[in-house]
């Protein structure tokens, strides 16, 4: 008889272990290496495929053909931050190593030092303009999200308000501006949920606190846009305000109608840099909506638990925000787990009956 129950006891738990949503962190595995491929190519900032295949597995002491482009881009995103660094040879130094390496960390890679198809692809992805790791500061060991340095934030009174408005000179004319204002209205209240911080439109662009508008190439703020994917939009810490999205993308408010290979989410887009507005700089945490690339006809909507402890630690919580309330929303929009949960309850049923009866 105990034999029997130890057996039951085994398969309860069992069925805990597979049917529960709950997930836990398993120790990394070292990275692995597959031989060097013959031809891969992967799609570049400028939405052009490209041979790729000569960077695999270059390692410091390497002339690498095409590094030089490597280097220009981490130079950008702040990698390469010294002015001294020549970023025009192709020779894989010590330099560039340890950049690749600072890059593989703050995004959430392999650590290997070694340009591996993972790493390559994730250059080449479309992404958020804003530097990555000369401007942030993590506020503590064990968490992901980031600050920019000096840990700014807006200096108002607590319940705050921010206005926002939307330039009427820089807009996209294929998109009504009624559809674009309820994207960005939900992109805002999806952060004013969780802090004490609510965002008002306005019509005075000129006033406003935070300013969005759609720009092509150079347009006066050091930063210039470059195009179809590439960098998608960048926005400044604050209390700057400044929003600007690059004109030249094809921003999408619902993929069933948009059916461009290169389109991309405005929500999505308008979600991150509004995190930037706030003070967050990007996370390393592939999750979060800070996380600094984006895959053209990818959705990143919802604020994950590391964006929202790190906009919290900046203003503090919304006093109807409770973390229960966040779970009951993850569950609610992810049929998967609604499935998980489900099949537990009725396997958890159908074993108790087995028990009793037998």
């Amino acid at each position: 008889m105990f034999l029997f129950l130890t057996n039951h006891f085994s398969l309860v738990i069992n069925i805990f272990l597979l049917g529960s949503p709950l997930c836990f962190a398993a120790r990394s595995t070292p990275p692995t290496f597959t031989p060097k491929q013959t031809h891969t190519t992967v799609v570049n900032q400028d939405n052009k495929w490209i041979d790729v295949s000569g960077f695999f597995y270059s390692q410091k002491g390497s002339h690498v053909l095409g590094l030089s482009k490597l280097k220009k881009y981490f130079h950008r995103f702040g990698y390469l931050p010294s002015q001294d660094y020549n970023v025009s040879h192709n020779t894989f130094d010590a330099t560039f190593e340890s950049a690749g390496i600072h890059y593989q960390s703050r995004l959430g890679l392999p650590v290997t030092g070694m340009l591996e198809f993972e790493t390559v692809s994730k250059i080449m992805a479309a992404r958020c303009g804003v530097p990555d790791f000369h401007t942030a500061q993590t506020l503590h060991a064990t968490k992901d999200y980031v600050f920019f340095p000096g840990k700014p934030r807006w200096a108002r009174h607590v319940p705050m308000k921010l206005t926002y408005a939307f330039s009427k000179e820089y807009l996209i004319n294929y998109l009504k501006i009624s559809d674009i204002k309820v994207v960005f209205k939900r992109a805002f209240g999806k952060w004013a949920s969780v802090i004490p911080v609510s965002f008002i439109e306005t019509d005075d662009y000129g006033f406003a606190d935070i300013r969005i508008g759609f720009y092509s190439g150079d347009h006066g703020d050091g930063e210039p846009f470059d195009g179809v994917l590439g960098v998608l939009a960048h926005s400044f810490s604050p209390e700057s305000g400044k929003f600007h999205l690059d004109a030249a993308e094809t921003w999408a408010i619902d993929f069933e109608m948009e059916k461009s290979p290169v389109a991309v989410d405005l929500e999505s887009v308008a979600i991150h840099e509004i995190g930037h507005l706030l003070g967050l700089a990007h996370s390393p945490n592939k999750e979060a909506v800070m996380y600094a690339t984006l895959k053209p006809r990818d959705k990143k909507v919802d604020l994950a638990l590391d964006d929202i402890q790190g906009v919290q630690a900046l203003y503090g919580s919304n006093p109807n925000f409770t973390f229960g309330s966040l779970l009951e929303s993850d569950i609610s929009t992810n049929p998967a787990v609604n499935l998980r949960i489900r099949w537990f309850m009725w396997a958890t049923l159908i074993l108790l009956w087995f028990l009793m009866f037998m």
